[in-house]
């Protein structure tokens, strides 16, 4: 199986990087987290940042059909 550093693909590892990596975002990932017990936990976390249809500093959708959301809603539960 192809995978990126772990991840299903370019995409879904891009936007779990820059998750992790931006202090601002991180914070307020992690406050979600803590607070939604929905299962698409990372969908509406986008959606409350205002990321939807926007893309990373590296062109990649936030919301793009390729991201692996059941993997990126495990990192997101992962944070709480």
């Amino acid at each position: 199986m192809n995978t990126y550093n772990g991840w299903k693909n370019y995409a879904t590892w891009n936007v779990a990087l820059w998750i992790g990596n931006d202090e601002g975002l991180y914070r307020a990932a992690v406050d979600f987290a803590r607070q939604c017990k929905a299962r698409a936990v990372y969908r509406l976390f986008i959606e409350s940042m205002g990321l939807d249809g926007q893309r990373t500093n590296d062109r990649v959708k936030w919301d793009g059909r390729e991201l692996d959301y059941q993997r990126l809603n495990e990192m997101m539960r992962e944070l709480a």
